[in-house]
């Protein structure tokens, strides 16, 4: 236990850090980043210091003052679930929650506007994974789920399924298609098969990102699933292709000012009609 608690400690630090910085590298190295415009450049690394600043702060607010504050009886109660039985509770309670979160997002035409960041990059790549409105990260349901069931004694299966949600996450994002083997071997379809029903990959989340669903691949309506892409194949919202889209972001994208896309509605776009404007026009969330 302690050897696999020394692992996910590393994952959750300085281990995934590394994964992101190789992740970085290659990603430029194959000309990502070669058109990345000034202001998408200051969207994509406001909402990683947000993420990777601001929230630890906000979220250790809640778990070391509020939650003592409001039910200290209940410290540690659930500290006597096995730890296999706790990692399967975290990741349900945290992903499903997501699921419906980031799904609702993009079904309800108000809501779509703190999600629209994510999709606006007119690419792919890891920092996508925290491009985020910041309105909509705060509120991230699963975080005070997660931190909750962490103050219930849930801590080590907390630390596992943070680990490996946030090294699936960024790797679905990336722009580097590592799963495309899996669909160029015939040897190795069986193992495609039960993977792209399982987690989200490359060629199914990129396709949620896509700019339209004229290519056959695009599948913006639908591919929620952040860790599990099984919360799809379940509601009915899935499509595999094994295909990547022809383009990603948004066909009515204005380039909205950065400050407008990550801290809407506190800050509008000045940009005449967009989605973020002061003119609120009506959100568009079909493709």
């Amino acid at each position: 236990m302690a050897s696999i608690k020394l692992i996910f400690e590393n994952l959750n630090g300085w281990g995934l850090t590394v994964i992101l910085l190789l992740t970085g590298v290659l990603e430029f190295s194959f000309g990502l980043y070669r058109n990345w415009k000034l202001n998408e450049k200051a969207v994509d690394l406001a909402c990683i210091l947000l993420g990777r600043i601001v929230m630890p702060v906000i979220i250790s607010w809640f778990a070391l003052t509020l939650l003592p504050g409001v039910i200290p009886q209940y410290r540690n109660v659930f500290s006597w679930v096995p730890f296999g039985w706790g990692v399967v509770l975290l990741a349900v309670s945290d992903d499903l929650t997501q699921y419906w979160y980031h799904r609702l997002h993009h079904e309800v035409p108000w809501l779509w506007k703190f999600h629209r960041t994510h999709h606006s990059a007119p690419y792919m790549g890891m920092a996508m994974a925290s491009r985020q409105n910041f309105i909509y990260t705060v509120l991230f349901p699963q975080i005070y789920a997660t931190i909750t069931l962490t103050y219930l004694g849930l801590g080590l299966p907390a630390l596992v399924v943070r680990g490996v949600k946030g090294l699936i996450t960024t790797m679905a994002h990336s722009s580097i298609r590592w799963d495309k083997p899996l669909y160029d071997h015939k040897w190795l379809h069986p193992v495609a098969w039960v993977l792209e029903r399982t987690i989200s990959l490359p060629a199914t989340h990129h396709a949620h990102h896509a700019a339209h669903n004229r290519d056959g691949v695009g599948h913006y309506n639908g591919n929620y699933g952040n860790m599990f892409f099984l919360w799809d194949v379940i509601f009915g919202t899935a499509k595999i292709t094994r295909k990547y889209p022809e383009e990603y972001g948004l066909e009515d994208y204005h380039e909205e000012e950065w400050y407008a896309q990550v801290f809407y509605p506190i800050f509008k776009s000045k940009k005449k009609g967009s989605e973020l404007s002061a003119e609120e026009k009506e959100p568009i969330i079909t493709v």
